[in-house]
């Protein structure tokens, strides 16, 4: 890695550029907080923000609009949450879903490569919301021991992508993972519970929980039982 970054550099939060994409960096670099997040053409970037959005589980606002979606859902029968069974078709579509005001996408085929391998791994997991048998929406990240890492969602239907995370949020809940981490702060993220703490606060937390045992990835339907007591 090349040029390190300070608080009031031009582009706070980027600390180095360079290195590579292979799992070991990517592994040792999500126990420090870092990430990689570059457009093509560019040299891997690599970013720890401060402050750091998180969202802890227990504050995750399960709205009354996406409480009826998931009813009503459950109750046709045709729809189901799974877990790591498509992970590269939602990283792929995560890659070309669209966001306002962003050109092109940070994740790219060297990107996509990656992280399948860290999937392969155990490491990287899918959530993915299936209806009449289609991957309509998802999301993916990274688990080490009792850390959870948000990268990127996308969905074809109105809140498939909320559900997903609705279903990850019950598996936090669950395995008792404190905070799922979002980067960095949007206006759509703090309106599903997400808040600001400080980097150092966030780098203290993963030196506990990232050594311990990560949990089993498979979807247990007390997921919904858990998120649905949220308001």
């Amino acid at each position: 890695m090349e040029r390190s970054w300070g608080p009031i550099d031009p582009l706070p939060g980027l600390l180095a550029a360079g290195a590579d994409l292979r799992p070991a960096t990517l592994v040792q670099a999500y126990r420090h907080g870092i990430f990689p997040w570059f457009s093509e053409g560019q040299p891997i970037l690599w970013w720890s923000p401060d402050p750091r959005m998180v969202l802890p589980p227990s504050h995750f606002r399960m709205r009354r609009s996406l409480r009826q979606t998931l009813t009503h859902l459950r109750a046709q029968g045709n729809f189901e949450v799974r877990f790591d069974t498509q992970f590269e078709a939602v990283i792929r579509a995560c890659a070309q879903s669209h966001r306002p005001q962003q050109q092109g996408t940070w994740i790219t085929e060297g990107m996509i490569q990656a992280y399948v391998e860290l999937h392969r791994m155990g490491i990287a997991h899918s959530v993915e919301t299936w209806v009449d048998g289609q991957l309509q929406a998802g999301l993916y990240g990274v688990n080490l021991g009792r850390a959870m890492f948000g990268e990127s969602m996308f969905t074809r239907i109105p809140d498939g992508s909320k559900l997903a995370l609705a279903a990850l949020v019950g598996f936090c809940l669950e395995n008792d993972i404190k905070w799922i981490d979002c980067q960095q702060n949007t206006r759509h993220l703090a309106s599903l519970g997400a808040h600001e703490i400080e980097r150092q606060t966030f780098a203290d937390w993963l030196e506990k929980v990232t050594g311990l045992a990560a949990p089993s990835w498979e979807f247990n339907s007390v997921y919904w039982d858990r998120v649905s007591r949220l308001r």
